[in-house]
């Protein structure tokens, strides 16, 4: 049975009237996803409906296969905002549990049906719903004819005749290919987070920066640094990225460290976002910290020079 929580939230996000729902994970809400939502809310509009979305958190294998290490690419709470964004009346975000892990699709879709007013399904030719992943599109058909809803299949996206997917995305991140990953996002990768308290070595180095805090089970891209740009409230700063374990100090964990070009500022607790728009090299441990400067003047010389040859600076 699902949980009461379940049954709170598809209520909240009914609006009491038929309504359009695409279901997903959705993580990343990369141009494969904009592409079906797009189509999910003209359908809807042309059949005088809504169109919501229903997510899961955490991903359904992470319950399913708890050996599955996922990393996200974006934070519920950012996924929710992209959604939302793109111009859907209602977000349903679901705790994925193994109590819903069990329902069949039939049980799962009698619950948007009642608690959120489903009326049009709106998918992807691969999609699966239900335990052992058996609501196919054509069984959901017969689920449909049952309760009153129609289902309608969406070819996927594909970009070079590739299908755009968040795992191509990781890929190509772990390889700091940043820019196939805006490619397929539609947008520059980012990481956002509150500024927490680091070593301060980034000051003693000359090149103060704000160590950026975000999820362990964050996707990050292969270690190095990064052209990027900052967001701290309303302004964007040019700013350059190191993202790794900072070998030259033996350290363990990742850190995001940013010096924002120009800042003059106290950052501490406050969100700032980074989109990454350039890898500059790969990590690597320095013989001392006289070769690390020299390094990180060279990095932030390569990340101004990138923002004055690209239009987009709007620092």
């Amino acid at each position: 049975m699902p949980s009461r929580f379940v049954h709170d939230e598809l209520r909240r996000a009914d609006l009491g009237r038929s309504t359009a729902y695409t279901i997903g994970v959705f993580d990343g809400v990369h141009l494969g996803h904009q592409y079906l939502v797009r189509q999910l809310i003209s359908t809807a509009r042309s059949h005088g409906m809504a169109a919501g979305v229903v997510t899961f958190h955490p991903h359904p294998r992470a319950i399913v296969r708890p050996d599955f290490q996922i990393s996200y690419l974006t934070s519920l709470e950012e996924r929710v905002e992209l959604l939302t964004d793109l111009g859907v009346d209602t977000v349903a975000a679901l705790p994925f549990t193994s109590e819903l892990a069990q329902l069949s699709a039939r049980e799962f879709c009698h619950l948007l049906h009642e608690d959120a007013s489903l009326r049009l399904l709106v998918i992807g030719p691969d999609f699966a719903l239900g335990r052992g992943r058996e609501g196919i599109p054509e069984r959901l058909r017969e689920i449909g004819g049952e309760f009153g809803f129609q289902v309608e299949v969406v070819p996927p996206l594909e970009l070079q005749g590739v299908k755009v997917s968040s795992t191509r995305i990781r890929q190509a991140l772990t390889e700091r290919d940043v820019r196939t990953a805006a490619a397929l996002l539609g947008r520059p990768f980012s990481l956002r987070g509150p500024v927490v308290r680091g070593e301060r070595r980034g000051r003693l180095l000359g090149f103060p920066t704000a160590n950026i805090a975000v999820g362990r089970d964050h996707a990050l891209p292969g270690y190095g640094v990064y052209v990027t740009r900052a967001y701290v409230g309303e302004h964007a700063w040019p700013s350059v990225t190191n993202i790794g374990v900072r070998p030259t100090f033996d350290a363990s964990q990742p850190t995001i460290e940013t010096h924002l070009f120009d800042f003059d500022g106290d950052l501490y607790e406050r969100e700032v976002k980074i989109d990454l728009l350039e890898a500059v090299r790969a990590e690597r441990r320095f013989a001392g910290l006289d070769e690390l400067r020299e390094q990180i003047r060279h990095d932030a010389a390569f990340a101004r020079a990138w923002f004055e040859t690209h239009e987009e600076h709007h620092g």
